[in-house]
């Protein structure tokens, strides 16, 4: 390993140099750190004879935290006069440049001070004010799923392209805690081929150079540098200049970027930077330096045919703890990003189908909220506990739009499906998917003593098998009806209650004392809460051990809201025993057993429910969580030789070491092995987690944390203090249970996971007439691997864009059944790739288009 000397002389290897002066999560001083080559007696640098190699592009920068550890209303004070600041400092230096990202703070500006962005655009014109990031706000890049990383650049470039009159080239986000490997390909689609990042630093994460091609799954690459040493700096930049110099000269490059200015909570440069600068050209052998932008930067680097290294992997990690840390932060997210998807889908269908609204801009509100909750100091729950508040709020905003929006698309198409028989009951409901699903579907009927039997049918009169259970309310007569039923790909079926005989149902699911059963599976429950899965197509217990998934492990977790320095959480302390296990409904459409547990304070309900068609095995949980330092997860413990672990990420997956490290991942995570010889998994999916570990066989889900809001190391907690802890109280969130023969790719996971988000939905008919048929279907894929994870009305008129990813990671021919426009498209896709289709809504022509809409 490198050495570097100290001016008194003491050697320190490369790393414990960055590690002491690398920097930590925004706003944290550096150590003292002297300097790397010797001073002459007027206190200048004596450079090596080698330092005027070097070509130094100085960027004035301004890191700006929206929100932290102060609320977004006074961030966006600090975005005003830190603009304000770079605008001055203009003014005073004819060279000074200035680099700014983030849509969302010149969107504040145009509201509240139309005359500083007419000086911001002059200068963006003059090359002085370069824009870059390209997204909305600097996200976190691991949490969001992939159509939300679109739709930061989506909202974005359309932000910069209207008030700026051009988009950003450089994708720029330094403080993110880790980056998704599939965001080259993104960046690409987003007009962006280069990304600027920082975070993990050289300690966390060896590369082979802070230069280099980042190439995502599908063969997309951008151009990526890391900065070094820090994106703030206050002291003269000579200081910064000479860290970088001496600490990263093993490099394919001699020109860098040092970036200079107050950040965090604004700034921007000091005249002291400038001045420093200015005094640094006129140096004997120092390196060159030059006021400069990323843009210039790379245009350079561009020009000069470097041979560089390209990184296949994502690039992690720093901050663990965060997968985790404000389990109600993370959970909005995840609902919310869901149900805008779904909603989008019916109202855009809808809208050339049977003549349903798309509010379009409710929709662009609603998800430049979800975006700019998606910053990286607010998604990662290290942020000031009153903005938990503005967060709950803003998902809140965010759920009613899309849930107004879906009901009535759905209601508008309902009113024109006839149910004309008095003495009946009627609910239409709608598939969200572009392929056929068959689900149990619940909705709560007043059905009364007066009725002597019940029978439910589809439009054909073909009787579905149903049972009744406890309604969610106790007045009246509300009940609630459970009945099996398929559904036509991105279609509805209409479903008819009445008073009639319905045939025995066969093979449906039973439950007694301690077990729950279907012909898939033989479920069974421990003293201690655990469960059995005995899978009926192999003999074979799914878990290694007969009754150990699902043990609710407490591990110790002193570490900070971040998880400083932390790979793995491994010190178990506990586990929640003594349950209580219940039956609270019987088949035979679906059984579900209650078990409850306990471990400290804390009280663990989960409601294991099997139905009668499905190899899917679903649970309700709710965690009253009232614990300090402690972290809880969730264990399932695969019955599986040689496993490997592979995570869904945005718009794609990953295969990782089963190493026990924490990772973050999106709705699923599953271990596949041998069993007897024969491929063998099971898959884990969940509504509302991110993070996860893998030891051998062993997948966990981190459940829950219990940090101080926003504790930073070093600092310590003192026992004597009153502090404001983390995740208490209660909290929710589904899982689906999928075992699976052969890999999760045969099984269709990907398909799955969709389901599980944006399951069917069921509306309500009055008696009315009404001319369209009583089943039909707007939409079909041909391909189970080709998902469409989006439908919407385009940004500039009423064209309908379709966006699908190939999910499996082969590559695919595939046809798309536009049913709802008379319309069809073929075409192949790379492994991995992510198309956007754009429908004319007048001719019904298809053009393939990038993430921004355009050809």
């Amino acid at each position: 390993m490198k050495k570097s000397k100290t001016s008194s002389g003491s050697s320190l290897t490369r790393r414990d140099f960055l590690t002491r002066t690398a920097a930590g999560t925004a706003m944290i001083a550096f150590a003292p750190v002297n300097t790397a080559f010797a001073a002459n007696i007027d206190g200048k640098i004596s450079w090596p004879a080698a330092a005027s190699d070097y070509r130094f592009h100085m960027i004035g920068h301004a890191h700006i935290d929206p929100v932290w550890l102060w609320p977004w209303a006074e961030g966006m004070s600090v975005v005003h006069s830190t603009f304000q600041s770079a605008l001055d400092r203009m003014n005073e230096t004819p060279d000074f440049a200035f680099v700014a990202s983030s849509a969302q703070f010149y969107q504040w500006v145009a509201e509240n001070d139309p005359q500083m962005m007419k000086e911001i655009k002059k200068r963006v014109e003059e090359g002085r004010w370069n824009i870059v990031g390209g997204w909305w706000v600097e996200p976190d890049v691991n949490i969001p799923n992939g159509e939300a990383m679109v739709r930061q650049g989506l909202y974005g470039q359309k932000t910069f392209e209207r008030l700026l009159g051009r988009k950003a080239k450089i994708a720029f986000n330094p403080d993110s805690f880790g980056h998704a490997g599939t965001l080259p390909q993104i960046l690409n689609l987003q007009g962006m081929k280069h990304y600027v990042f920082m975070r993990p630093g050289p300690h966390e994460k060896e590369i082979p150079a802070d230069l280099f091609w980042w190439k995502s799954p599908d063969g997309s690459k951008v151009l990526t540098y890391r900065i070094p040493i820090s994106y703030n700096e206050t002291q003269p930049v000579n200081r910064r200049v000479e860290q970088v110099l001496e600490r990263f000269q093993n490099q394919p490059m001699k020109s860098f970027m040092a970036f200079y200015g107050a950040g965090d909570h604004g700034g921007g440069a000091t005249k002291e930077n400038i001045k420093s600068i200015e005094e640094l050209k006129t140096e004997n052998g120092a390196p060159e330096v030059i006021f400069s932008t990323m843009e210039k930067y790379f245009e350079e680097i561009d020009n000069k045919n470097l041979e560089l290294p390209t990184v296949n992997e994502d690039l992690q990690h720093h901050a663990q703890g965060c997968y985790t840390a404000e389990i109600e932060i993370k959970k909005g997210n995840r609902q919310s990003e869901a149900a805008l998807i779904t909603a989008e889908k019916l109202a855009a269908v809808g809208s050339l189908a049977w003549g349903a609204n798309y509010p379009k801009n409710e929709f662009s509100s609603a998800w430049q909220r979800i975006l700019f909750l998606q910053f990286h100091d607010s998604l990662a729950g290290t942020s000031l506990p009153e903005h938990s508040t503005t967060a709950r709020e803003g998902y809140g905003f965010s759920l009613d739009i899309a849930h107004q929006a879906a009901y009535k698309a759905i209601q508008k198409l309902e009113w024109q499906i006839p149910a004309e028989d008095p003495e009946s009951e009627y609910m239409v409901v709608f598939n969200p998917n572009a392929w056929e699903v068959r689900k149990t579907v619940e909705y709560d009927f007043n059905w009364n003593d007066r009725h002597k039997s019940s029978r439910v049918e589809d439009e054909q009169g073909n009787p579905l098998p149903h049972q009744w259970a406890l309604g969610t309310t106790e007045t009246g007569s509300r009940k609630k009806l459970l009945t099996e039923v398929t559904l036509p790909a991105f279609g509805y079926r209409q479903l008819r209650l009445l008073d009639a005989d319905s045939p025995s149902i066969q093979d449906g699911v039973t439950s007694s004392n301690n077990s729950i059963e279907n012909i898939f599976y033989k479920i069974s429950f421990s003293e201690n809460g655990e469960i059995g899965i005995l899978d009926k197509s192999t003999g074979d217990e799914v878990f290694a051990g007969k009754q150990k998934g699902c043990k609710a492990i407490i591990l110790n977790d002193p570490s900070d809201t971040w998880s400083h320095g932390v790979k793995a959480f491994t010190d178990e302390i506990g586990a929640f025993e003594d349950a209580k296990v219940k039956v609270i409904q019987n088949g035979p459409v679906k059984a579900t057993v209650r078990v409850v547990s306990t471990y400290g304070n804390s009280t663990l309900t989960i409601d294991w429910s099997l139905s009668k068609a499905s190899r899917n095995i679903e649970a309700d949980v709710s965690l009253d969580w009232h614990e300090q330092l402690k972290m809880l997860k969730f264990s399932f413990p695969v019955n599986v030789k040689s496993p490997e672990a592979s995570y869904e990420v945005p718009y794609g997956h990953i295969i990782r070491e089963a190493n026990g490290d924490e990772n973050p991942g999106q709705r699923w995570i599953d271990i596949t092995g041998k069993q007897n010889g024969k491929t063998y998994g099971l898959t884990v999916m969940n509504d509302a987690k991110y993070g996860y570990s893998v030891n051998e066989n062993d997948a966990r889900i981190s459940v829950a944390r219990s940090a101080v809001f926003a504790h930073h190391r070093p600092k310590e907690l003192n026992p004597e203090n009153e502090y404001r802890w983390m995740d208490q109280g209660i909290h929710t969130f589904r899982m689906l249970l999928v075992p699976h023969s052969d890999s999760w790719k045969e099984n269709n996971v990907a398909m799955t996971a969709e389901e599980f988000m944006a399951p069917p939905i069921c509306i309500y008919q009055g008696i009315h007439g009404g001319e369209l048929p009583k089943s039909d279907s707007f939409l079909k894929v041909d391909k189970t691997n080709i998902i469409v994870t989006s439908i919407k009305q385009a940004e500039d008129n009423s064209d309908i864009i379709v966006r699908c990813v190939e999910s499996s990671g082969v590559p695919t021919t595939a046809s798309i059944d536009l049913i709802f426009a008379a319309s069809k498209w073929s075409g192949k896709f790379r492994a991995c790739e992510i198309k956007s289709l754009r429908l004319n809504s007048h001719s019904g022509k298809v053009n393939e288009v990038n993430v921004l809409e355009e050809l």
